[in-house]
């Protein structure tokens, strides 16, 4: 740390300066002149020095920007180019999401209920029912290349107080109903989840580009940056007319 004015000061007027005071006490007119010269030179060093020491501060780090936020967005193309793709939501606005260099655009088959399996990697979209458990509003069965993605459970915004569980398949015991009980295993938690016979049951396969044209229903998965912009990699989008039910 720097204290330039005692030192400065000391160093201009040395205790033992050899001006000696005159019998009644003071110092004589020269004296005095020595010791106010030595008070102004002390002024000018302290303030030609103390800029130099206030730059040798570090200034303060600036504060890291948030981290994107994960976000859904759900429509139709309203138009593609150039990797940005223009989205008409269900409220009817439009919103653009820039594609990163190697996005993939996956299409969307149905399946049966009975496909799923233990062992699969799926992300049921759930509600509780009146009696107290989660019954699935939709289930999507994920190929393997994406297993990991989005593990856990977290609010959905498909509907209401809905759930969106991304977990492994434990246990799959069939219903009276015609339906199955899904026992889900996700970073050592388990949840159940009743999935109804009528319940929409979809794949995701592959797909590109030429899936991206107007009209068609696309769901893309995306980030939302500090500057309100959106970017993505993922985009699951109509094929052979079977929509993504998110």
């Amino acid at each position: 740390m720097c204290a330039p004015g005692v030192g400065v000061l000391e160093a201009a007027i040395p205790l033992e300066s050899g001006v000696k005071p005159l019998p009644n006490g003071g110092f004589s007119k020269g004296a005095r002149l020595m010791r106010k010269h030595a008070f102004l030179i002390a002024a000018l060093m302290a303030a030609l020095v103390l800029p130099a020491c206030m730059q040798q501060q570090p200034a303060p780090a600036p504060a890291p920007p948030p981290p994107p936020t994960r976000v859904i967005i759900r429509g139709t193309v309203d138009s593609f180019s150039q990797q940005t793709l223009v989205v008409k939501t269900h409220d009817g606005s439009k919103t653009a999401i820039a594609l990163a260099a190697n996005y993939s655009v996956r299409g969307v088959a149905n399946r049966p209920l009975g496909s799923i399996k233990p062992g699969d990697y799926i992300a049921a979209a759930t509600r509780t029912g009146t009696d107290g458990k989660q019954h699935a509003i939709e289930v999507h069965i994920f190929p393997e290349s994406l297993r990991g993605q989005g593990e856990g459970q977290r609010p959905g915004d498909i509907q209401p107080n809905s759930l969106m569980t991304n977990a492994t398949v434990g246990q799959v015991t069939k219903t009276a109903s015609g339906g199955a009980m899904l026992t889900l295993t996700y970073k050592g938690q388990s949840t159940d989840v009743i999935v109804g016979p009528k319940v929409p049951v979809v794949a995701y396969v592959p797909g590109d580009s030429s899936l991206l044209k107007k009209g068609k229903t696309v769901v893309v998965f995306a980030q939302k940056n500090p500057d309100g912009s959106l970017t993505s990699a993922t985009v699951a989008a109509e094929k052979n007319g079977v929509k993504p039910p998110m």
